[in-house]
């Protein structure tokens, strides 16, 4: 039987794999977000924005004021050491920044903007509140471990148990619409029938019932739905709705809960002149935009910070030294991540734990290296 003494130490073990794992996976993901946006230049001379990293200040427009969203660039040099609420990327959205909005704030890196940007939507994001149970995230009353997920219509975070449906395996590649926004948009349900993901509600899956699979079957005969729009004339100028088509066949899913699209989904949506104007009218347009994905953003991210070789966050920290200060800086940094890595490999390769103890004794010997090089620097001057 384990003592108090020896439950604590378990306690306040982690894996060592996991620790490695996650440091990797932060970094990756840091980097994707941040990377596609503009860190030293307010966006604001750039419109609305396509798609940027965005956040809400909560010291400068709290709850019971107006919204308004502020850039990355603006969230470093304007905001700094305010609550910040991050909100992940948005679409179409200009900084706000310094306007109308904020009584005691100039922006710092472009001043000149209009009151207000007419064309910003927001939500209680803005505000620090997600999904439809409106609560902050992350949550200090929520003891539920869940993922949060945006649906690309309304851009509102989720978790995956207020979705009303089962979460599928590998979310990170697919897309979701909440049921909210399928409702307000009753055609998607159409396309969902053939292109998404095959819909199981929570109680479908406890209840073991095979609607998920009669649904497999039905997307799967979605080419032979639309092929015959193949084989119309070349004389016809507008080109059959593939939307009519998919209607005709009269197959229908549970209009229930939100809905998982697979990779590439939108490029099967019709894009007719008619289902144009129409998802025009919704203000869906970017649906038909395989670039608006935040996939396809975070790709942009990452493929710029792979053209910047030498390009590392630590810098923009750095601007104020000289060059000597800069270099001695960043390569005890490297040498301190390097040796880190190397020290807790050494427990992930032997399967072992590694405790607060543990990474205590190596920042020990760190500052004992350091003293030793210090002082051998002060003889060897003598």
């Amino acid at each position: 039987m384990m003592s108090e003494e020896q439950t604590v130490s378990l306690e306040q073990t982690v894996s060592l794999v996991d620790v490695l794992e996650e440091d990797e996976e932060l970094e990756e993901e840091a980097s994707a977000v941040l990377a596609g946006s503009d860190s030293d230049h307010c966006s604001y001379p750039q419109g609305y924005v396509k798609r940027q990293a965005l956040y809400a200040c909560n010291t400068c427009t709290p709850k019971g004021g107006e919204a308004a969203g502020v850039c990355l660039a603006c969230s470093y040099k304007c905001h700094e050491g305010h609550d910040l609420f991050e909100l992940y990327t948005k679409r179409n959205f200009r900084c706000d920044c310094g306007n109308g909005k904020f009584t005691e704030l100039q922006c710092k890196l472009f001043p000149d903007k209009e009151e207000v940007n007419s064309l910003n939507k927001y939500s209680h994001n803005f505000f620090g509140e997600y999904c439809t149970c409106s609560r902050p995230y992350p949550d200090p009353d929520d003891q539920v471990e869940d993922e949060m997920i945006q649906c690309v219509v309304c851009e509102d975070w989720l978790h995956g148990r207020h979705l009303g449906c089962v979460v599928p395996d590998c979310v990170e590649l697919q897309e979701m619409i909440c049921e909210s926004c399928m409702n307000k948009n009753p055609f998607l349900w159409t396309f969902a029938t053939h292109l998404a993901v095959p819909g199981v509600s929570v109680e479908e899956e406890a209840a073991g019932t095979d609607k998920s699979k009669m649904n497999l079957n039905q997307s799967e005969k979605v080419d032979d739905v639309i092929e015959p729009s193949c084989k119309r004339s070349r004389q016809e100028t507008e080109p059959s709705c593939r939307l009519k088509e998919l209607m005709a066949t009269g197959q229908k899913r549970v209009q229930s809960g939100a809905v998982f699209w697979p990779s590439a989904w939108r490029l099967k949506l019709c894009s007719c002149n008619t289902c144009q104007e129409s998802l025009s009218e919704a203000g869906l347009s970017f649906l038909l935009d395989e670039s608006d994905t935040v996939l396809a953003y975070e790709n942009k991210g990452k493929n710029s910070e792979q053209r910047q070789p030498g390009h590392d966050p630590l810098m923009s920290a750095l601007d104020n030294l000289n060059r000597v200060q800069q270099l001695e800086i960043i390569h005890g940094y490297n040498d301190m991540k390097t040796e880190l890595k190397d020290f807790l490999q050494r427990f992930a390769a032997e399967g072992k734990v590694v405790t607060p103890d543990d990474i205590r004794q190596f920042f020990e010997q760190q500052q004992s290296r350091k003293r030793r090089r210090v002082d051998a620097g002060r003889f060897y001057c003598t």
